[in-house]
């Protein structure tokens, strides 16, 4: 049982790997490209396994790729603090204010759905916000995209292989990707 789950995984991770929008990563290099060159900095937005993500993509960005890189989900004491005060669904949205986001900057979403009216309302409030402020958007999401998806300047959309796998495929797919996009950054 256990073999046939590994080997069924392996199978499902090929497949992404052949169906996984090429054009969209190389847009979201580009975008990070153009976001070093005018000196923007980079915000990383994800919860759960997304927010660890986030944590250690603001490592490669910043060393391998050499931009200003930060994620709210780093400093639990602000988090908690605003969503004691504020409110989870303004977390990231507050947070970026206070980091006077602007239209030099690049926001880039590590989440499984995208978020939507009923979920991971912190993405979507930080989500308009840089939509206000001219700041770039890039997504790495799976199911449909949700919110990301709409108001993305580039939208990597991991395909849903099997509904029982969707999260870890996700999760893990944001890995190779963001991994691919810095090392394109600094090699390309």
């Amino acid at each position: 049982m256990t073999k046939d789950y590994i080997r069924q995984y392996l199978e499902e991770t090929v497949t992404i790997a052949n169906t996984v929008s090429q054009e969209e990563i190389e847009k979201g290099v580009d975008i990070l490209r153009e976001t070093k060159k005018n000196e923007g900095r980079l915000f990383i937005l994800g919860v759960g396994g997304s927010a660890a993500n986030a944590s250690h993509a603001v490592n490669d960005f910043r060393k391998i790729g050499g931009i200003e890189t930060y994620a709210p989900t780093d400093n639990v004491s602000e988090l908690t603090a605003r969503t004691n005060d504020e409110g989870w669904e303004t977390t990231f949205a507050e947070w970026l204010k206070t980091s006077r986001l602007n239209g030099k900057d690049c926001i880039m979403v590590f989440s499984v759905g995208g978020g939507s009216e009923t979920t991971s309302l912190n993405i979507v409030n930080a989500l308009k916000l840089a939509k206000e402020r001219g700041a770039k958007i890039i997504s790495i999401v799976s199911r449909t995209g949700g919110y990301s998806k709409q108001v993305s300047d580039s939208c990597v959309l991991i395909p849903v292989v099997d509904d029982a796998r969707i999260t870890p495929h996700a999760e893990g797919w944001q890995g190779v990707i963001w991994h691919l996009m810095v090392n394109a950054l600094v090699k390309c």
